[in-house]
């Protein structure tokens, strides 16, 4: 942190695709520096290109330094983490943009472990050409929960209004019925509870539970794993404490806006949830994932090659995954300060109970 500004690394995706776009226009206004202190993990060759291309921007305040650690107040820091030799072309698919975006994510990750940086945004990734070159993984978030050593995390899709988890991601539908089981509902049921609380501060918050299958099943007509598995989850969950209700056939549910009664919604998979987020709050959906020890969003959208390079990008989704970070950061710094204050609490209390004397009535 620095000079009590939060240190926000963004880690540049994929360089053709509208990454850089939406990263300088969500950096535009030099009044914004005044929040926190933003580190570009990528290349200024890079940012500088991507500038020239955009209209109504100003000069921008940058700083090109090779490590977090120099990174100045009120600047737009880029770590120089890519080759000079760094070749650019908006909306096509390389090999060498897969690699960069790679090692934009390597370099973030392990300052972010370093504590040179306090939350992590990712812009976007093309997934599939990172697959060829080695990634490993099919997204962010497994290779965030692999490298950070997350037991367990939840995506969560975040906006004002409405905030999704899923069951199972990036899996193929066809392996989604087979993937779900009560300890797998159970289990995100609990990490979105918890999330709730301490990363948005939401006291005894309300979590709707989706159906798999349409009418949720219609009484076993359509499919059982709502009668066998979801309905037995809900109520293991309730058991526990945690307020989980339904399960809810999911057109009625967004349909008639019942979301709204609730702090957050479990989709058994990512299309059920993710869909319907993205048609009520795309413009300034956050993607979040629960579960890690340190905080990471990144914006709700994909690379959008089709767009990138034209002056077209909204940066109205990664400007919104930015101060989300920084108010998950905050909201555990409290949660973690309440729950100290709590157990200070409890220590003296029985001290306290032993150390009265009786009053004579």
């Amino acid at each position: 942190m620095i000079n009590n500004k939060l240190v926000v690394g963004i880690s540049q995706g994929d360089g053709n695709g509208i990454g850089y776009e939406v990263i300088i226009k969500s950096l535009a206004d030099a009044r914004i520096l005044d929040s926190f202190t933003p580190v570009i993990y990528g290349s200024s060759k890079v940012f500088g290109f991507y500038r020239k291309l955009l209209h109504n921007i100003e000069q921008l305040d940058t700083y090109v330094i090779n490590s977090a650690r120099d990174a100045k107040p009120k600047k737009i820091n880029i770590v120089n983490c890519l080759p000079d030799t760094i070749y650019v072309e908006p909306g096509q698919s390389t090999p060498e943009a897969a690699k960069s975006a790679m090692t934009s994510l390597e370099k973030a990750v392990a300052d972010l472990q370093e504590g040179l940086i306090d939350v992590l945004v990712t812009a976007p990734i093309n997934k599939r050409a990172m697959v060829k070159e080695g990634f490993g993984y099919t997204g962010h978030t497994e290779y965030l929960q692999n490298k950070l050593g997350a037991k367990e995390i939840a995506m969560i899709m975040v906006s004002d209004t409405l905030k999704v988890g899923v069951v199972t991601g990036h899996i193929p539908l066809k392996d989604v019925a087979a993937s779900i089981t009560k300890e797998k509902i159970l289990s995100k049921l609990r990490l979105m509870n918890d999330s709730l609380m301490k990363d948005f501060g939401v006291d005894r918050p309300k979590i709707a539970v989706l159906g798999l299958n349409p009418h949720c099943g219609d009484g076993g007509l359509l499919g059982d794993e709502e009668e066998k598995i979801i309905l037995p989850a809900v109520l293991a969950a309730q058991e526990e404490g945690i307020n989980a209700f339904g399960p809810y056939s999911p057109d009625g549910f967004f349909g008639l806006g019942h979301y709204a009664r609730f702090d957050a919604t479990l989709a058994m998979y990512h299309d059920q949830g993710l869909a319907p987020f993205k048609a009520l709050a795309f413009e300034d959906g956050v993607n979040f994932t629960a579960g890690l020890p340190y905080v990471r969003t990144s914006p709700d959208h994909g690379t959008s090659f089709d767009i990138a390079g034209r002056d077209m990008a909204d940066p109205r989704s990664m400007m919104s995954a930015i101060f989300k970070a920084i108010d998950i950061y905050k909201n555990r710094q409290a949660w973690a300060k309440l729950q100290k204050e709590k157990m200070v609490t409890e220590q003296k209390d029985p001290e306290e109970r032993k150390s009265r004397k009786p009053q004579i009535v």
